[in-house]
């Protein structure tokens, strides 16, 4: 039986099917290489180039590698894009995920775990923030993930499909064996800006907000390493396969670290002083977001590795300084489908 993974050449896809096949797990991939790169991929993992929401090609590769889960991550991510174009973020990831979903209960797949985002809650009541908050998304991103929650939950309860919504927080770092990070041209992640910036592509770094009620002004974030993020999907897996029941659980560390914070993180494993810049708040930016982990601790097999910034700044600085190398100085260009 095999596992699909959705966006699997991109970001955190990338990282996940490394896990997998590590594990011994088969694995296929569709990503239609917006933001992904076919060579992430392990040696022998079958690549599907096209849409997660082209249900005739999902409902073609379940029944030819006997699909029996689905980790979804295609999607879009970026929030202020989300505020530009909203219609675009709820086609790519409320409209996708649906004909995926279809496709799915079609073809029998009993287990799926999607890729959603601690942007559902908006600005919280509580930090850390657990899963039973209020949702109240700030952008177009964050209500396209909760709309696609709630599809995913009346799903699974008329098909029987059981489900695990992992809602990450701000994920960061890279393989810590160098094979795999991300490589996105234009990435708007902020550790990989800072990396950038720390190996010369960027003159400066721009910290959206200094007037935030936080210690020094700047927002506040929760980075989770992605390798500790694919375990816990790892983890999910299990879980469902032991016959777990549907839940919804929190991605992250428990712990915040300011955007100031986090580039001084930067400079220190750099030894590199780069310049940062002040600008205005962003539209739909969230003061202040830190995970309550108690829930995905207990109810997973699963215990974090890499809970360090400094340890993630690391891993991010190294990818990047490996891919500037191998570029030659020049920027990483995305595939065309």
């Amino acid at each position: 039986m095999t596992v699909l993974v959705t966006g699997g050449a991109g970001y955190i896809g990338s990282h996940m099917v490394h896990a997998l096949v590590d594990a011994g797990e088969s694995v296929v991939v569709i990503d239609n290489l917006s933001t992904g790169f076919s060579a992430f991929l392990p040696e022998g993992v079958p690549l599907f180039i096209g849409d997660a929401g082209d249900e005739n090609l999902v409902e073609g590769v379940i029944a030819q590698h006997r699909v029996e889960s689905i980790i979804h991550f295609a999607g879009s991510v970026v929030v202020p894009d989300s505020m530009r174009d909203p219609l675009g973020y709820y086609r790519n990831n409320t409209m996708t995920t649906r004909s995926l979903l279809n496709a799915a209960v079609k073809g029998g797949v009993a287990r799926f775990i999607f890729s959603s985002t601690a942007a559902v809650y908006g600005n919280p009541d509580q930090v850390p923030v657990p899963e039973i908050a209020p949702t109240r998304p700030l952008s177009p991103y964050g209500s396209s993930k909760l709309m696609t929650e709630i599809m995913l939950h009346d799903t699974a309860a008329a098909h029987g499909l059981n489900y695990v919504v992992l809602r990450y927080f701000n994920v960061a770092g890279a393989d810590p064996k160098g094979r795999v990070g991300l490589a996105t041209v234009g990435a708007t992640h902020l550790l990989k800006i800072a990396v950038e910036a720390a190996t010369g592509q960027r003159a400066k770094i721009d910290v959206y907000g200094t007037d935030y009620p936080t210690q020094d002004g700047s927002c506040i974030r929760d980075f989770i390493h992605v390798s500790d993020l694919v375990e816990a999907h790892r983890s999910a897996l299990s879980y469902l396969r032991d016959g777990g029941q549907s839940v919804t659980l929190n991605c992250g560390y428990g712990r915040g670290y300011s955007v100031l914070e986090t580039i001084e993180a930067v400079r220190r494993v750099s030894m590199r002083h780069f310049a940062v810049s002040y600008a205005p708040r962003r539209p739909g930016d969230i003061t202040t977001m830190v995970a309550d982990t108690t829930r995905v601790r207990s109810l997973l097999d699963w215990t974090p590795r890499y809970d360090d910034l400094e340890t993630i700044a690391t891993h991010a600085l190294a990818w990047e300084e490996k891919l500037f190398r191998e570029r030659g100085g020049l920027p990483f260009q995305a595939e065309s489908a």
